[in-house]
């Protein structure tokens, strides 16, 4: 016994490196990086590129109209309260970088923040593909897809070990989605959230949602 635990005593130990929940590869935005060769889906302050559906798809369009554009603040602004209904950019895109950038307006009191950014939706909203708008609850892709031609929920697609990146209602986040293919993923404020790997709607209108508050989006662009 006193051998053995002199034996044990005099064993070297070695550190192993451990994974830790909170490193997360950190990066620069693509509009950031490079703010060449985008287009601004904003350009036209009547918002005459953008068309207004219902959530449920097909239900009637409430008035007034909740979306307005303040050219002051160069930024697309929502009175989403007592809404539901998605705001889509009459365009089919396919591959390519989604920017937006979106804060809500902070009420006291308040949460449970709610709204949504879409890419590749079908035109009356029945296919869906929305990354999670919310205070400090962001994220992920969910919705209503197709799978062999047939509607399916989204798959899970969170990055397990990439802690909650979003910020406190009042503040400014930053979303970039990148659609490439089969591949859709999610950058949210410097990191990757989410990785979708098998998106079978090639593509589709991109979009964001009203539900519930005001929420104001700028520097909204796209760059294939």
């Amino acid at each position: 016994m006193r051998w053995l635990m002199l034996s044990i005593a005099l064993t070297p130990i070695i550190w192993l490196p451990t994974s830790n929940a909170g490193d997360v590869k950190e990066s620069k935005s693509a509009f950031e990086s490079d703010p060449k060769g985008w287009t601004d889906l904003l350009a036209n302050a009547d918002l005459k590129d953008w068309k207004r559906v219902s959530i449920p798809p097909k239900s009637k369009l409430k008035e007034p109209n909740p979306w307005k554009y303040d050219a002051t603040k160069k930024t697309l602004v929502c009175n989403g309260v007592g809404y539901h209904e998605m705001l889509l950019y009459d365009k089919d895109f396919a591959d390519g970088v989604f920017h937006i950038e979106w804060r809500f307006e902070k009420v006291d009191g308040k949460k449970g923040y709610n709204s949504g950014v879409y890419v590749r939706n079908n035109a009356d909203g029945s296919i869906w593909h929305q990354a999670q708008v919310g205070s400090k609850n962001v994220g992920n892709f969910f919705g209503s897809t197709l799978s062999d031609g047939k509607k399916a929920g989204v798959p899970g697609n969170k990055l397990a070990k990439v802690p909650q990146r979003g910020k406190e209602a009042g503040e400014w986040n930053v979303y970039e989605i990148t659609c490439k293919g089969k591949n859709v993923t999610l950058w949210v404020n410097g990191a990757v959230t989410a990785e979708w790997k098998s998106c079978e709607v090639p593509s589709g209108f991109f979009g964001v949602e009203a539900e519930g508050y005001v929420i104001e989006f700028k520097n909204v662009m796209y760059k294939p």
